[in-house]
Parts: structure tokens; C-alpha cells; sequence
């Protein structure tokens, strides 16, 4: 039988640089059923939809502690470094980030709004 959480979501989680959306059953640091584990940041949690374990959730994203977007976990959208971060905001306060998390900054990209356009070449 499926849980009460995923029968009456808390609302849905969408991410304001990818647009990915999902149903939340729980926001906040202690995720319902786990004893033992508390997370770093305020996370917006739904049940991990690929097991029965009612012990299993998936974070979904929380909010950049510099601009308040709501972010969620993927490389291209965020970065957690004692604190959430959106790739904006982490790219533009680079400087303030070790030298590691800076490398793999320089290695991410910044989701595009729309399609990308090549410039035209002309021979």
C-alpha cells in the first residue's frame, strides 16, 4: 500500500532554472521516518518512488542561500558547499569558493531559457 504522503503531496517542488517539477510530502532538515539522519539545509523531500522502504527519500532541491531561488539538486542547476547555492549566484561569487569547487565551476554550464542558437558562418 502506497504511503499517506504520496496520496496528499505538500505542494510541488519546481525548480526556477530547469523548471523540473515533482510533488514534495515534506520540506525541512528531519525527512519523516529516519532516526538518525538530519540534513545540512531546509530540503524539500518526496518519497523515493523506486522502493517499498518507507525509510527511502529523494531531495529534490531547497533554496540558494544567497538570492532565496528555489534550486534543485542537479550539477546544472545548484551547488551545496556548507551552504545551497545556485549555479548563478556560485559563478558570480566565485571567488569566495576554494580553488576545487572553483575547477568545477568553470566546468559547469548555466541552463539555457530556450533552444541554442549558433551564430551563422559564411564562406
Amino acid at each position: 500500500m502506497a504511503c499517506e504522503a504520496e496520496h496528499h503531496p505538500l505542494g510541488v517542488f519546481e525548480c526556477q532554472l530547469c523548471a523540473l517539477t515533482a510533488p514534495y510530502s515534506y520540506m525541512g532538515q528531519k525527512p519523516p521516518n529516519t532516526q538518525s539522519v538530519v540534513l545540512l539545509e531546509e530540503s524539500y523531500i518526496m518519497k523515493d518512488p523506486f522502493t517499498w522502504d518507507k525509510d527511502r527519500f529523494l531531495i529534490l532541491g531547497s533554496r540558494c542561500s544567497v538570492c532565496s531561488r528555489l534550486v534543485c539538486v542537479g550539477p546544472e542547476c545548484s551547488l551545496f558547499y556548507s551552504k545551497r547555492f545556485c549555479l548563478p549566484c556560485a559563478q558570480d561569487h566565485m571567488e569566495a569558493f576554494p580553488q576545487e569547487i572553483r575547477q568545477d565551476l568553470e566546468k559547469r554550464k548555466l541552463p539555457s531559457k530556450g533552444p541554442a542558437s549558433r551564430p551563422s558562418s559564411r564562406t
